[in-house]
């Protein structure tokens, strides 16, 4: 089983670029179309948040025809940029989310795996949040499959990274849940966005995957001043996560653009010879 994750697109209206800079809808239709060519295709996609930059019905109308030329279905989260009742909306025909209710949490079922994606928005504010009710749902869907294998998937990372800026608007909630995961051996992965880099980290038990972006990168600025945060055009990427027993599952960072290769390491070697 192999799926995509895509995060923090941080799609503008129509037109408009990113800190007058970046064109992401530009480097979103670069991903799509990178994702679109990947063989073996992926299963599915996943969107971990920030999928817009300001939470407009016209941001997310916008986002909606960027990826509509995805050839495989794709899941979307909510982040701190995001707004729920637009992404309702905008989103209408989209089953997995909860038309009730104030979060917008899911859980599916594919192949081998369980996949569970959480909403840790806070309306307004730059971090994420665990309260007791998002807690209490997602142990009661651990609980239900303790022998499932299970991959949780979120915006704000439950881990520091050493990003000062980008710590300091980190997850509440934290302690409680990773008491919560390590009860639980079934969990694979948390896969989550919001930093704009690959990180990874032992957690709970488990480990935690954050992917890069596909347009602008957070600065990898360790131990700077929290009050400043910088972006980086470094090379924009996108995740692969692919399930093969007995090893669980393998996730690769997949580099969007064009790139000399690939080359054989060394010629073929004449077979008479």
């Amino acid at each position: 089983m192999l799926f995509a994750q895509i995060s923090d697109m941080h799609i503008k209206a129509p037109g408009e670029i990113f800190s007058e800079r970046v064109d992401t809808a530009d480097y979103l239709r670069r991903c799509v179309m990178h994702l679109n060519a990947l063989s073996p295709a992926p299963e599915m996609v996943f969107a971990t948040g920030d999928l817009v930059n300001a939470g407009t019905a016209e941001e997310y109308g916008h986002l909606r025809e960027l990826l509509r030329p995805l050839v495989m279905p794709c899941y979307l989260l909510a982040g701190n940029h995001d707004d729920r009742a637009e992404m309702r909306r905008a989103f209408a025909d989209h089953a997995y989310l909860p038309r009730e209710g104030e979060f917008l949490h899911y859980m599916l079922d594919r192949g081998p795996l369980r996949l569970i994606a959480l909403d840790t928005l806070i309306p307004g504010e730059g971090g994420g949040r665990m309260c007791p009710a998002r807690l209490e749902w997602l142990a009661e869907r651990l609980r239900e499959a303790p022998g499932r294998p299970t991959v949780i998937l979120m915006h704000h990372p439950p881990i520091e990274t050493g990003i000062a800026f980008m710590d300091r608007i980190g997850l509440e909630g934290e302690p409680e849940m990773a008491r919560i995961v390590a009860e639980h051996g079934q969990v694979q992965r948390v896969l989550c966005g919001h930093i704009h880099r690959s990180i990874q980290a032992l957690w709970a038990g488990t480990a935690v995957q954050v992917s890069p972006a596909p347009a602008h990168q957070v600065a990898l600025d360790l131990g700077g001043d929290p009050s400043r945060g910088y972006f980086i055009m470094e090379p924009p990427a996108c995740m692969l996560h692919l399930w093969r027993p007995p090893t669980g599952l393998l996730s690769h960072v997949s580099y969007v653009g064009e790139f000399d290769g690939p080359h054989p390491f060394r010629k073929k070697v004449d077979a008479a010879k």
